[in-house]
């Protein structure tokens, strides 16, 4: 008699490919400015989404490489330029995670500040160092040379590309999709079928790692589901 032979599982075939792209920003600044705390006030109310999101999530791309600080520019100015640390660690606690739209995020922002100045209004007329300019970005998407047709081409692909590519799809796409997801996850839940590899993948905390620690956590995710 023959022993059977279990044929191994293999990975889902993804239903279309990943293709891989990177993207440039043409910085751009806004009509909103702030020399006090007053004007940040202000500014934060009417400036554009993209500006929040600029000086919050496309701050890891600037600054991936410093593990320490502060995790937005609102925090870093208050801190740098008006010096008030107590605000500064408030705005920097701000978890972007826990928000599902840019409106939201910003109205915790204007929340923070508000709450700070009615304890403080000495501090709002006070003159800061240096003016704070309010950003946003014009996006150039851009394709790379790396394509996945299957898991193994995705994980390769993720250890390769750049970590502008990186940034672009796992924290860029963010406003896109309205913060609930990242493109990574989108495919891996939509195209491959991996619901679970998608949701930890998601869950990368993208404030307390440089993008090299983020790609090395998604690569270890995306080897555990080829296993």
């Amino acid at each position: 008699m023959t022993a059977s032979v279990t044929a191994p599982i293999l990975p889902p075939r993804p239903a279309k490919p990943f293709y891989f792209n990177t993207s440039a920003h043409l910085l751009r600044i806004t009509t909103q400015r702030a020399n006090t705390l007053a004007d940040f006030l202000e500014g934060l109310q009417k400036c554009p989404e993209d500006s929040i999101f600029q000086h919050t999530f496309r701050t890891l791309q600037e600054h991936h490489f410093i593990r320490e600080g502060f995790s937005n520019d609102f925090a870093h100015w208050t801190l740098s330029a008006c010096n008030e640390p107590s605000l500064a660690e408030r705005l920097a606690s701000v978890d972007v995670r826990e928000f599902t739209s840019v409106a939201e995020l910003r109205e915790r922002f204007v929340e923070i500040v508000a709450q700070f100045l009615r304890d403080n209004p000495a501090a709002g007329l006070r003159l800061a160092e240096d003016t704070f300019y309010f950003c946003a970005s014009d996006i150039v998407v851009m394709p790379t040379s790396f394509v996945a047709g299957t898991m193994q081409d995705f994980a390769e692909g993720l250890r390769k590309v750049s970590v502008h590519s990186i940034h672009h799809h796992f924290i860029e796409a963010r406003l896109r999709l309205k913060l609930m997801s990242n493109d990574f996850s989108q495919w891996l839940h939509e195209d491959v079928g991996l619901t679970e590899t998608a949701r930890e993948l998601n869950r990368i905390d993208i404030y307390t790692a440089t993008l090299e620690n983020v790609r090395a956590q998604m690569v270890r995710i995306v080897e555990r589901a080829l296993t």
